[in-house]
């Protein structure tokens, strides 16, 4: 269920242009991810794609529909952790020294601080006991009920038979439709294992949901049915009373664990739906820890972990019964299953071109079994149903204004690109000093040059000799292979030494502090001079403004450059044997920097081999590439202010200026978000009328 939403979002965008952000290139297509079933019917457009893709109302219904969606997932979030706690820890009432309302609140309180206040170390160096806990779970409830339905009432089997249900809907009529509200607690978690698709096939999750998890559960509430059936006074307390006693206190520790394990798969899976709803644009910057080296996705976001446990403890206290709690649990798993079904329907003609009316009937039919549950779901929102829609609602205020102010950005940065023409007109030299080093121009833009260079050559009485434009967006694939990660490209003439570096993420794909992203883009650019003076598709790139883009690997460079690469390890603040031309001022300010930030890294050097055969103009486009890397490296953003035209309707304002405004500067900025080191950034203020 996790990230279900914008999983089939993103398999949309990539077969239909259904994104609303314009940052798509042809190069992504190229990528071994992005394409989903047979490619062959693709050639083909749909008059209802067509449609679609035309009008821009549609396409924001649909991502609105997904935000929804996703919302939900994160208000599960909330909800599972206060009903699991609570409910296991409920089982201390029907003990000899009973607790009071009051203490078992203030357990589960105490419970799910702990639970929150460790997230922080990660799951990894208890993972291992998570599958066991849950087999000793499941075979504790199956051997519970098992023992139920043989002590009390073996009869309680033929229930089984769909024509007790029937029975059981022509006798209750109006009232066990309602009951269906109740019980989607049976089936509400069941959804979620198919988040572990990443990590295991779908053959094994259905063989093990099959043969190991269906039976445990169904044999589980037949136990309790068949207790229930001759001690109907104990409804309240139906699972616990029904265990034997010389196995209580085993299998409520037992409960008590498989509830922190629940909450801890849905908090997780929290952290990685809040990761790709702001891999897609649609979640302020966040900073996303990564707890394992060596298991690759596992993540820590520092501010949704908190602002979970606030919720949490607020449902927690304020409802103290999870009956409510239940009733607003069971309506977001009940929407999110609705919504993924109408998206299904979507995936149905746009990715596997089957008839629309194979999807119409497909749609009809699970929602007219969904449509049953989610209307009795909603039966119950003024006791408890209330909360998922109100939680739901806020977060998908957040999200949609920060992806409205995050277009809007992108738009105005794309319509006030700087022209190639006149850069051309200034000559490789940009009319200014160009002095040793090389500076990282940070823009959203994947074409052209963002107006925030032209701040520079305007007012600046010089600028770095090598120049590279850094895209780093994400595609709407889970995961992009290093070997695909870097596009290089050429920004003018050769003599400009204007480069472009688009810097490809998947969704999912969590971006690691290696410290090593220079010396990766440094070899990359080195391969494509290379490439480009060998391939004739590339010498072309000298005529145009703006050169073709070449997929680099960054696995394989280091094998393929001709530069003389030496690496060697060292404590930062040591030392250095090369040379830098810095200031003295500025290797002052990096000497104290690196001693307050005692880490380890690669220094590497990058020499030219005396290779006789090599073209002039590439080895001394070469050598000064490495010149200005032994110079230093410059970053450069742009610190933005984004306020809406005075001609803008009023609720664009209150948009732009006060909501939009807020979450920006409450959020991490975007050098944070990237990775990049303080003591080299240069920020370039400006102003977005949108």
């Amino acid at each position: 269920m996790s990230g279900g939403t914008f999983a089939l979002y993103s398999l949309l965008c990539r077969h239909a242009k259904f994104s609303l952000l314009p940052n798509q290139q042809a190069a992504d297509e190229e990528l071994s991810t992005y394409k989903y079933g047979n490619a062959v019917h693709a050639v083909g457009s749909s008059p209802f794609k067509r449609f679609l893709e035309k009008h821009k109302k549609l396409r924001t219904v649909l991502l609105v529909v997904v935000l929804f969606g996703a919302c939900m997932v994160i208000g599960d979030g909330v909800l599972t952790p206060a009903i699991s706690v609570l409910s296991s820890v409920s089982g201390l009432q029907v003990t000899e020294n009973k607790l009071t309302d009051g203490e078992l609140l203030i357990l589960a309180c105490v419970i799910l601080v702990g639970l929150f206040a460790l997230q922080h170390f990660g799951t990894h160096k208890v993972a291992v006991m998570f599958a066991p806990i849950i087999i000793i779970w499941l075979i504790s409830i199956f051997a519970v009920g098992l023992y139920n339905v043989i002590h009390w009432n073996p009869k309680v089997i033929s229930a089984i038979s769909p024509l007790y249900i029937i029975k059981y809907f022509r006798e209750t009529g109006k009232t066990g439709w309602i009951s269906l509200g109740g019980l989607l607690l049976c089936i509400t978690g069941t959804e979620a294992m198919f988040a572990d698709l990443g990590h295991f096939t779908a053959l094994s999750i259905r063989l093990a949901f099959t043969f190991f998890v269906y039976p445990c559960l169904v044999v589980q509430y037949m136990g309790q049915a068949a207790y229930l059936s001759k001690n109907l006074d104990k409804i309240p307390n139906s699972f616990y009373d029904s265990i034997p006693e010389p196995v209580f206190w085993p299998v409520f520790v037992v409960a008590t664990l498989s509830a922190i394990v629940g909450s801890q798969a849905i908090i997780t899976a929290t952290f990685s739906i809040v990761k790709q709803c702001h891999s897609l644009g649609c979640f302020p910057r966040v900073k996303v820890v990564h707890t394992s080296r060596h298991i690759y996705g596992q993540i820590y976001i520092p501010e949704i972990n908190w602002i979970l446990m606030i919720l949490t403890l607020a449902i927690t206290i304020g409802f103290q019964d999870t009956t409510l709690i239940g009733n607003a649990y069971g309506l977001a798993c009940m929407t999110v299953m609705f919504i993924t079904t109408f998206l299904m329907a979507l995936i149905i003609i746009f990715v596997w071109y089957k008839s629309i009316f194979l999807a119409g009937a497909f749609l009809l039919f699970f929602l007219a079994i969904e449509g049953v549950y989610l209307s009795a779901a909603f039966i119950k929102v003024p006791q408890g149903g209330w909360v998922p829609l109100v939680l739901s609602s806020v977060f998908m205020v957040v999200m949609y204004i920060w992806h409205y102010g995050t277009r809007k950005k992108y738009n105005f940065d794309l319509h006030n690109k700087v022209s190639l023409r006149w850069l051309l007109g200034l000559g490789p030299s940009l009319g200014i000093v160009r002095v040793p080093g090389i500076g990282l121009i940070y823009s959203e833009l994947a074409t052209g040059v963002p107006a925030i260079f032209s701040h520079f050559v305007t007012n600046l009485p010089a600028f770095h000799k090598v120049l590279v434009f850094v895209c780093v967006k994400s595609v709407p694939v889970p995961y992009v292979s290093p070997e695909e990660r870097f596009l290089i490209g050429r920004v003018c003439p050769r003599p400009y030494r204007m480069y472009r570096c688009i810097v490809r993420y998947g969704y999912k794909d969590v971006q690691r502090d290696d410290g090593d992203f220079e010396n990766q883009l440094i070899q990359s650019i080195a391969e494509f001079i290379q490439m480009e003076a060998e391939e004739p598709q590339f010498s072309s790139s000298e005529s145009s403004l703006d050169g073709r883009m070449a997929v680099i690997s960054t696995r394989n460079v280091e094998s393929n450059t001709n530069l003389i690469i030496s690496v060697q390890e060292e404590d930062i603040g040591s030392s250095s044997s090369i040379q830098s031309s810095k200031s003295l001022t500025l290797q002052s300010l990096q000497s104290v920097f690196d001693e307050d930030n005692p880490v380890r890294r690669r220094q590497v050097r990058f020499q030219l081999p005396s290779d006789p055969g090599m073209d002039p103009a590439v080895r001394e486009e070469l050598m000064d590439l490495i010149q200005a890397k032994e110079a230093g490296i410059a970053y450069i953003m742009g610190h933005s202010y984004v306020k809406a035209r005075r001609s803008s309707s009023f609720v664009k304002r209150f948009m732009i200026d006060i909501l939009y405004s807020f979450l920006r500067k409450n959020c991490r900025g975007p050098s944070v978000a990237l990775n990049i080191p303080h003591i080299s950034l240069i920020e370039v203020g400006m102003i977005y009328y949108v």
